[in-house]
Order: structure tokens, then sequence, then C-alpha cells
């Protein structure tokens, strides 16, 4: 598939998703291009923020398989990956898949759960597969995680570990609606007199496969890789603000992401822009602050962006 392909593909996506979703443009964009990353998805907000609309009005429109788990403080791993069951006709143990053999796995509130069950998702995260009983099982093709969570600051939650939070792509932030949009999906909701609400398949799994091995035929030349590392780097230097900054994780998930943005906006090269574009969501989770700070209105997005300030750009003749 050609890159301007991927932009129509695109375009035609985030307007079926705009349909349900209103406004919130730059977080649709930055959920697409994660997708088209092969990466995964962390909500972090308030609840109410259309938060699990935003993932089920993707799976709609990208024609993928969709399932929810909602995390609560008894789930237990294997209601998530599935359970070995004794079959009396066969009398053979059977493997009965969990909620996580799907295309996209919307996992809600998934900080209301305790370390060991938030842990089963490790694997199927980052090496697409699950192990049970030594018996390892493939995960459909593509697999995107959509977690959501509260603010940590709200009662019962579980603060995901650093480890955790490392394996998420990028962390967005919906924040509330303008008053122009609140009418709007007034508005809409009275036009379709129900509370259900309906989008339309526009691309194949198939196409979706397709669309992220093209993103890998991006090119990104040595000034911005330079670019790349030195963002990352100067979260390591910043002895100010961050105790530990991004791991090599981080320059990778930059690289993923701002070839993923690049090829959405209609282009098969990366610019300096893409990469700003995307740096925040992308690399604000993985920095560890300053203990100092814990008790402050000081954010790691406030953090990551005084540190692009900082960076400079690369220039091209």
């Amino acid at each position: 598939m050609k890159i301007e392909e991927v932009h129509e593909k695109a375009d035609l996506v985030l307007s079926e998703v705009g349909k349900v979703i209103v406004g919130k443009e730059n977080v649709l964009k930055m959920i697409l291009a994660t997708i088209l990353a092969d990466g995964h998805v962390l909500i972090e907000d308030l609840p109410g923020l259309a938060k699990t609309l935003m993932a089920k009005s993707f799976a709609g429109a990208l024609g993928l398989d969709f399932k929810r788990v909602q995390f609560t403080p008894d789930l237990l791993p294997s209601d998530i990956i599935g359970v070995s069951v004794f079959n009396q006709k066969t009398l053979e143990f059977e493997f009965r898949k969990g909620p996580v053999f799907t295309n996209i796995l919307l996992a809600d509130e998934v900080n209301r759960s305790p370390p060991k069950t938030q842990s089963a998702l490790l694997e199927a995260m980052q090496e697409r597969q699950v192990t049970v009983e030594g018996k390892t099982y493939p995960l459909p093709r593509p697999f995107v995680v959509i977690a959501t969570q509260n603010p940590i600051e709200q009662e019962g939650t579980y603060p995901l570990p650093e480890a955790q939070l490392d394996r998420f792509l990028v962390r967005l932030h919906v924040g509330y609606p303008t008053k122009e949009e609140e009418l709007e999906i007034l508005r809409r909701r009275i036009g379709r007199k129900s509370d259900e609400v309906s989008v339309s398949p526009v691309v194949t799994a198939e196409e979706v496969l397709e669309m992220q091995r093209a993103v890998e035929d991006v090119y990104v030349s040595d000034p911005v890789l330079e670019y790349i590392v030195d963002i990352v780097e100067a979260t390591r230097r910043d002895k100010k603000d961050v105790e530990v900054g991004a791991s090599p994780r981080g320059s990778l998930a930059l690289l993923k992401l701002a070839r993923a943005y690049a090829a959405i906006e209609g282009r098969d090269y990366v610019i300096p822009d893409d990469v700003k574009a995307v740096a925040i969501p992308a690399l604000s989770h993985r920095l560890i602050l300053k203990r100092e700070l814990w008790y402050t209105k000081v954010s790691q997005e406030k953090v990551m962006a005084k540190i692009l300030e900082r960076v400079p750009v690369p220039k091209f003749d």
C-alpha cells in the first residue's frame, strides 16, 4: 500500500469516528497513529469523557473485533487471558480463550485492579501472545490494547508500575469539551433519539495490517534521527525536575509514532514537526519526576514541554 492510500484511508477512519466523537481531533489522530505504529494506548482522565466510546468507535471504523474488560479489584488474570477447563467427554483439559483474544481490547479503568491482574496484560502487549500452563497461544493481528485509567488521586486505584506504563506507546488526556462542542453533543443526541451510536467500517482488518506495513517504509533522515535521540537524552540530563529519564524504548516510541503521524499526514518522510507533535504523549509517562514535585501541579507533560523547548530543531536547506 502506498502512503497516499494510507492518508486517504486514515482520513476516512477519522471522519467516521468524528461522526460520533465531537472535537478532540488531536486525540483521535494520536490514537490512530498509535494503532498504525502497532502500539498500545493509555487514556488517563476523569469518567464520562468518551474514553470507552473512542475505543469502540475506532474498532468499528477499522472493521476490527472488539472486546471490553471492566477492571475491578476482584478481577483475576484468568478472566482476561482465559482458563483451562476439564472436558469430561474427552478426559482432557481444553483452553477456553479469554477476551484478550481480539483485535482491540478495551481495558477499562485498568488501575482499579491490583498489580497481579494488571501484569496479565504484559506478555500480550509485548509479545502478542499468551502462555497458559506452558503452552503459547498467538493473538489475532492487529492487536491493540486501549486502556483507560482514572487519575491516581482518586480512591481505590492501584498506580500502574513503570514497567507496565512503558509498554504503552502513548498516554493521552482527553479533557472536557468546549461549550460549543458540548452543545453539539446534546444536539446529536436529540437527533439520534437514542443513546446508541453506530459506526460503519470504512477499512478492513487486512487493510489495517497493510497500513501498518506501509508505515515501516516511511523515510527518516539522519538529522531527524539525531533530533529524536537528542530529545530522549535531554530527559536524562534534566537533573532539576527528572529523577529517571526515558529509556531507549522511548526513542523507539518516538520513531514509530513520528512515522505513523507522517503517513497520516500523507508524507513518506518524517519532518521535525512530526516528532514534536508526538513527543509529549510518547515520552511524558516514561519520566519519573523528582520527589519534591509529586505534591505540586507540575505534571510530566509540563516538564516534557519545557524539555522540548530547549532541544534545538534541525534545520534543512
